[in-house]
């Protein structure tokens, strides 16, 4: 007979363009393992201050208790060995560095949900989430309603005095509506294309 751990470590993965419902399913993830009374973490990148630092909030105003960090390895300074799970909003913000901090968490079986933009405004893959995905248990990747034709929208397009951001503009730049849009792939405009084969 195998001895088997009784409980895993485990990675869920929510993922989609600006305005596709990250944060909102990341809240209602969480705020489902407090009701089946699980001892819940949260932690946001304190670059993120459009709506309130001390809470994740959704466009559609449902919010839930974080902790702003900057440097990921600061989670490990609010973790107690109760804690069950680790919820992490706009994980893109993040260093690389969130990734062996993922994984430490899981191999110290904590269920950990993180959120995020899986491309950027350059519709480039974002930051570490592409690893995060990879090495997930399970992926969910939502999408929005393209403003320009109302089709599926999986792009985030900056807007810049009205016109679409510059390729070679700041990667990361904290906004809203008056900012970016959820675009299809027809309708997402960028004055260059990225030359992939270059891309680490």
């Amino acid at each position: 007979m195998n001895n088997l751990p009784t409980h895993m470590g485990k990675l869920e993965v929510v993922c989609g363009s600006m305005f596709s419902g990250k944060s909102e399913e990341l809240i209602r993830r969480l705020k489902r393992a407090k009701i089946a009374r699980k001892s819940v973490i949260v932690f946001k990148h304190s670059f993120d201050n459009r709506t309130f630092i001390e809470f994740v909030a959704s466009h559609d105003g449902n919010k839930i208790a974080a902790i702003s960090i900057e440097n990921p390895l600061e989670i490990f300074e609010h973790l107690t060995p109760d804690i069950e799970v680790v919820g992490i909003d706009e994980v893109q913000f993040f260093s690389h560095d969130i990734i062996s901090v993922v994984m430490r968490l899981i191999e110290a079986k904590k269920h950990v949900i993180v959120a995020g933009l899986n491309l950027d405004f350059r519709s480039l893959p974002f930051g570490a989430m592409p690893t995060l995905m990879a090495i997930a248990d399970d992926v969910t990747k939502l999408t929005a309603i393209c403003v320009e034709c109302g089709l599926d929208a999986y792009f985030t397009q900056r807007i810049v005095n009205g016109n679409p951001a510059k390729y070679d503009d700041p990667t990361i730049q904290v906004g809203a509506q008056e900012q970016y849009q959820a675009r299809c792939r027809g309708c997402f405009v960028i004055d260059k294309k990225p030359v992939w084969q270059n891309l680490q």
